[in-house]
C-alpha cells in the first residue's frame, strides 16, 4: 500500500512517519513539497506518486492567529482539503482527513458524537467546518477523523510549554473551565493507520486517548508526572493555580467542553485507546530516556 502524508514537519507528519506500519510505502510531503492550497499543485503530486490513500495532516492550527488571518486559515484548511479530495477522486485514492473538536461549540455537557451538528466558535474552527463540508460533498466515502488536544514527545504543544515554564517559574494559572480530552499523536497515528489499512472504512470517526481533563487538570498531570520521570526537578516547586477563561481572555472563542465520544469502529480495528494520564505518563518517560 502506497500513503502520501502532507504536513510532514507537523507534530503529527512526524510522528506518521516514525510510526509507519511495515509493507507501507510512504511518501511524505511539507508545505514545502506541496502547498494543498493549490490546486494543480495537489493534482500534480497526485498524478506524480499516484498513492492508494492520502491522509491530510496538513493544517493551519494557529487558533488565535486565525481571527486575524482568516484567508491563510480557509485556504489551508478549507481550500486544501477540498483540492485533495478532487484530486483523490479523479486519481482513484482514498482521503483520510484529519479535523477537530473545534468544529462544535462546547454547548453539550457530555461527549459529542459523530451525529452531532458541527456549530464552529471561530474561524479555525469554521475553516476546520468547511473543509469537512467540502470532502463530504465531493467524496462521500473519504474518511474524516476528528481528534482534539493533541501533543507529541517533542515539537510546540502544551505539554512541552508546561514543562518548559514549570522549569522556568514557580507560579502558574491555567484554564480550569474547558474540558477535553488530551490526545498523543501516537493515538491518532495508530488510528490514522488502521483506518487506511481497512478499504471498508469511510464517514466520521472520533479519535482522541480515553477520559477528559481541563487544561488546569492536564497542568497538573505534566507537573507531577514530569518530576516523576526526572523532566522537573524533584526539589521543584510550582504553584498551579485555576483560573477561568475570564481570567484568560485570548481572540478566539474555545469551546468549553469539547470532549469526543470514540467511535467502536476505531477501537475495533485494532486501536486500543488508554486513559490519557496513562499515555502522558509513557510518553514523559519517554522522553526522559
Amino acid at each position: 500500500m502506497k500513503i502520501l502524508i502532507t504536513g510532514k514537519n507537523g507534530q503529527l507528519g512526524q510522528q506518521l512517519q516514525q510510526d509507519a506500519p511495515k509493507g507501507v510505502e510512504l511518501v511524505a510531503l511539507g508545505r514545502e513539497d506541496l502547498d494543498i492550497s493549490d490546486r494543480a499543485a495537489v493534482f500534480s503530486a497526485l498524478d506524480e506518486h499516484r498513492p492508494d490513500v492520502v491522509i491530510n495532516a496538513a493544517a493551519y492550527t494557529a487558533v488565535d492567529k486565525a481571527e486575524s488571518e482568516v484567508d491563510c486559515a480557509y485556504s489551508i484548511n478549507a481550500t486544501g482539503p477540498e483540492n485533495l479530495a478532487v484530486a483523490c477522486k479523479e486519481f482513484g485514492a482514498r482521503l483520510i482527513h484529519v479535523s477537530t473538536d473545534f468544529v462544535f461549540d462546547g454547548s453539550k455537557s457530555s461527549p459529542y458524537t459523530v451525529e452531532d451538528a458541527i456549530r464552529p466558535l471561530g474561524v479555525y474552527g469554521g475553516s476546520k467546518a468547511a473543509g469537512e463540508v467540502a470532502v463530504q460533498a465531493i467524496l462521500p466515502e473519504a474518511v474524516i477523523v476528528r481528534t482534539a488536544w493533541v501533543y507529541a514527545a517533542h515539537g510546540s504543544n502544551f505539554v512541552n510549554t508546561m514543562l518548559r515554564l514549570m522549569n522556568e517559574r514557580d507560579q502558574l494559572g491555567v484554564v480550569a473551565d474547558q474540558i477535553g480530552t488530551p490526545t498523543w499523536t501516537g493515538t491518532l497515528a495508530r488510528a490514522l493507520y488502521s483506518l487506511a489499512a481497512n478499504d471498508c472504512a469511510q464517514g466520521i470517526y472520533h479519535c482522541t486517548d480515553a477520559g477528559a481533563a481541563s487544561w488546569y487538570d492536564f497542568a497538573v498531570a505534566i507537573y507531577e508526572e514530569g518530576k516523576a520521570s526526572g523532566l522537573i526537578p524533584a526539589d521543584k516547586e510550582v504553584s498551579i493555580d485555576p483560573i477561568t477563561t475570564a481570567d484568560y481572555p485570548t481572540p478566539a472563542s474555545r469551546p468549553p467542553y469539547s470532549v469526543l465520544e470514540k467511535r467502536v469502529e476505531v477501537n475495533g480495528k485494532g486501536i486500543k485507546l488508554h486513559h490519557w494520564r496513562q499515555v502522558l505518563r509513557q510518553v514523559l518517560q519517554s522522553k526522559a530516556n
